[in-house]
């Protein structure tokens, strides 16, 4: 395996850390090579990338969608809480969290690959907005983004803020007890 590719206690879920190379100019920075995430055995062929900007104290809620994506933040502070909502998974309701400081000038520069069943979510922490990116294998579809409610207690994340900015959507976005009923029979 890649050292630029580190798994996670869900399967599939992959953080990439390329190497940044920098100089008096800047830097240079690869965000994920192809080649190593076949070597994984990855199927992945982005046909769009999107640009997003989320201001301090915004959590956009847990989205879940039919394709792979690669998320790059680029700027600021984020915590990024991501859910397996894949129900024959092990790690059903399960999340990991991660933050990615780009403030500082020798940030790591990370990504994360998410595999198709993920629930995405982030949370600006700090003063700076967050710009990110994200390449995706599938163009985007309404008919197949759903969202889960971000504040679920059967997932619990821990979000690093108070008083969130959130979406009048992700505000009314269902609990995975109603998109999952039989996962949660007693």
């Amino acid at each position: 395996m890649s050292d630029s590719i580190k798994k996670t206690k869900i399967a599939g879920l992959l953080v990439i850390e390329r190497p940044t190379f920098t100089d008096e100019r800047g830097f240079f920075h690869e965000v994920f090579r192809l080649n190593e995430l076949k070597e994984l055995g990855v199927d992945f062929h982005p046909v769009q990338v999107s640009h997003a900007l989320s201001k301090p104290g915004v959590i956009r809620a847990i989205h879940t969608e039919g394709w792979n994506k690669i998320v790059y933040p680029v700027t600021g502070k984020m915590f990024a809480a991501i859910v397996d909502v894949r129900p024959d998974s092990p790690t059903f309701a399960k999340y990991e969290e991660f933050v990615f400081d780009n403030t500082q000038k020798d940030s790591p520069h990370k990504a994360l690959f998410l595999p198709k069943g993920m629930g995405n979510s982030i949370c600006v922490m700090g003063d700076e907005p967050v710009h990110y990116i994200y390449a995706v294998d599938e163009y985007w579809d309404n008919a197949k983004a759903q969202g889960i409610a971000w504040d679920d207690p059967d997932i619990n994340v821990k979000w690093p803020i108070n008083n969130p900015i959130i979406s009048e959507r992700d505000r009314n976005n269902p609990k995975l007890r109603e998109l999952f009923p039989d996962k949660f029979k007693e």
